[in-house]
């Protein structure tokens, strides 16, 4: 569960695993697999990394995506 903020200040939690997307249109919105969406203060990005975080932790995603990434690309030079 990962917690963002409402576009009236309200703080809420989100279930991170029920995300399907997440868009700037500008503000923040983050779509639900259920198809509710919500709008949020919080940027895309910090809401990106609030949710890898909260996957990490419940082991859905064992390292952040750009070290995965740098450790192939580093195993693709050798």
């Amino acid at each position: 569960m990962i917690e963002v903020t409402r576009i009236n200040d309200e703080k809420i939690i989100v279930n991170a695993v029920l995300i399907e997307f997440i868009e700037a249109t500008p503000d923040t919105v983050i779509t639900l697999v259920t198809g509710r969406k919500l709008m949020v203060r919080e940027s895309v990005e910090e809401v990106r990394d609030r949710t890898e975080a909260y996957h990490r932790l419940i082991g859905l995603c064992p390292k952040p995506f750009l070290e995965t990434a740098s450790a192939m690309e580093e195993e693709e030079i050798e």
